[in-house]
């Protein structure tokens, strides 16, 4: 991943050197099992415990020659090693610590994602609750349909990150095998507890079951997983830039001293960071679907998977990573102008009540057609004359033969959206 969308502790765990640091865990892991079995001197363990070591620069020169990464590695740490180096590796092949490591780097990146996960679903409930009972409008179709609050709408997305949180425990627990069982996976050159023994010191679970390579199904969870979350975030994202439109301008995201927003219009503030949100989401899909790819090999393993793997999976830690840091202060920074919001609600001259207006109507006897006509009719005439909603009903005695003056009151009385708020945010855990 470009440097632009790389934070430094996600970039450690993709690091060339946290890779080889991994490798060099199982290989050695494995020499100590293979001891404890009685397969290998104690005292060559030691040794390679003591002087097992790898330089970077060297395995890339070694590798420009054999074309072979994991032999490149397992050369350079012999060439530290010297004489016990013949112990290392015994019985395994590269995909034992290709995909072990693997597994590694996917657990930590995962753990790194959770933590930021958490941290803006903290923010979100923060603006939950500041926001609880600002009403604003709420739209389907894009078009005004009855107000809501802010908070209710924060509240969404505070139990949407909650499922994210979910899924993605659930993709990091699916991803965390390791598998230590030779050429085929039947363990012809292994102790099966050497697997054992090795996974346990990764921190990892074994594989009941592999092939040449852990089944790529594992990998496809966890990069799908990915994708829905960013998908999560991408929603959020666009209903911000949505909101900071300046027909509606309800929301707008921090614009900071100094900050430009347009190369040639002074005056613009762009809601560059939910768009970088957004537009960094289609990569996560991207990468989610090439790793579907992976997941028919041919028979016990081919190596259609390793290239893509190579970059797909880091690459979507390290975005996810990045676009989880910048909603978070999108969210915490963001700029809320509830008069605006206040201002929407009124745009339409108190259409937006017509459907309370309708259930009045129904609940005084009348047919549920009759009110719905009467209403719409009413309504239609306000679009036309851009007219108050409600003068037009007081005016109209077909409506008034049936409600109030008081009643008809009632009905464009803002309180009954507020009802249920804390009931809402009670269930949601936010109260």
């Amino acid at each position: 991943m470009i440097e632009r969308y790389t934070l430094p502790e996600m970039d450690r765990v993709w690091s060339q050197d946290n890779k080889f640091q991994n490798w060099l865990k199982i290989e050695i892991a494995a020499c100590e099992a293979q001891a404890r079995l009685g397969h290998i001197p104690a005292e060559a363990v030691e040794a390679i415990k003591a002087r097992a070591a790898y330089d970077t620069a060297r395995i890339e020169q070694i590798e420009a020659e054999v074309h072979h990464d994991v032999i490149a590695f397992l050369t350079n740490v012999a060439e530290y090693v010297g004489e016990p180096s013949k112990y290392i590796h015994l019985g395994m092949t590269s995909s034992d610590i290709l995909d072990t490591g693997l597994a590694m780097q996917m657990r930590d990146a995962a753990a790194l994602i959770r933590t930021k996960l958490e941290r803006l679903r903290q923010v979100v409930a923060e603006q939950a609750r500041r926001y609880k009972y600002t009403l604003n409008m709420g739209r389907s179709h894009g078009v005004h349909g009855e107000p809501s609050t802010f908070g209710l709408k924060m509240a969404l997305w505070y139990t949407d990150l909650g499922r994210a949180i979910v899924r993605l425990d659930q993709a990091a627990e699916d991803i965390a095998y390791g598998a230590i069982s030779g050429a085929m996976g039947n363990f012809a050159h292994l102790d099966p507890q050497v697997e054992e023994y090795v996974c346990a010191a990764a921190g990892l679970k074994p594989c009941p079951v592999s092939t040449q390579v852990i089944q790529r199904d594992r990998h496809a969870h966890f990069m799908t997983t990915l994708a829905v979350i960013g998908a999560t975030l991408e929603k959020i994202a666009t209903e911000i830039r949505n909101l900071q439109r300046t027909e509606i301008l309800e929301a707008e995201e921090p614009f900071r001293k100094g900050q430009k927003g347009s190369s040639a219009m002074p005056h613009k503030r762009n809601p560059m960071m939910s768009e970088r949100v957004a537009g960094l989401s289609r990569v996560l899909r991207g990468n989610a679907v090439a790793a579907l790819e992976n997941v028919a090999l041919w028979h016990e393993r081919d190596l259609t998977h390793s290239s893509v793997e190579r970059i797909i999976i880091p690459d979507s830690c390290i975005l996810l990573d990045y676009i989880l840091e910048k909603l978070t202060e999108v969210i915490q920074g963001l700029v809320v102008y509830a008069d605006n919001m206040m201002r929407n609600i009124n745009l339409t001259g108190g259409l937006i009540f017509s459907q309370e207006l309708m259930l009045h109507l129904i609940d005084k006897g009348m047919l549920r057609e009759t009110a719905y006509r009467l209403v719409q009719e009413k309504a239609m005439q306000s679009w036309a004359e851009r007219s108050s909603f409600k003068d037009l009903v007081l005016n109209d005695t077909e409506i008034t033969q049936v409600l109030s003056q008081e009643e008809i009151d009632a009905v464009f009385d803002m309180s009954i959206y507020f009802k249920n708020v804390d009931y809402i945010f009670k269930r949601c855990g936010l109260d």
